[in-house]
């Protein structure tokens, strides 16, 4: 959900030829698979691509700028993997989520309401993202 939500706005920003933005998991889990189609369904329902294939994290990722990971827990399977300081929580980005409250949502076991409130942390976390990026390219 969140790469699509991030690649409409860079999209938007006039800055997809210059981001690459990609998905994957810190797991195999569902690797292949298309999102989950309440996830799609989500996605489509709000004006976004739920065009996806799982994948896991591999070395063809350790050469990122930024590692975005949704939750406390992806934070150290990744940090395990020596990475520097590339690591950072998504709702680190949004301005108006308390320290207590960086992990974004995990829906699965939940309800439509519940992807849509993951949906709207996702939301709230781009501007604070995309900023990231305009710094970042503006100093290269």
């Amino acid at each position: 959900m969140a790469q699509n939500i991030f690649r409409a706005a860079l999209d938007e920003a006039g800055l997809a030829g210059r981001v690459r933005v990609s998905s994957c998991g810190t797991s195999g889990w569902h690797t292949g698979e298309p999102a989950d189609n309440r996830t799609r369904t989500e996605l489509l329902a709000h004006g976004y691509s739920d065009a996806h294939v799982a994948e896991q994290f591999s070395p063809t990722h350790f050469d990122a700028d930024l590692l975005v990971a949704m939750d406390a827990g992806h934070v150290r399977d990744l940090e395990r993997k020596r990475l520097g300081n590339r690591v950072r929580l998504l709702r680190t980005f949004d301005p108006t989520a308390g320290p207590d409250s960086l992990d974004v949502s995990d829906p699965y076991y939940g309800t439509s309401e519940d992807f849509a409130a993951t949906r709207e942390q996702i939301e709230a976390a781009v501007p604070g993202l995309l900023a990231w990026v305009h710094a970042t390219l503006d100093g290269a």
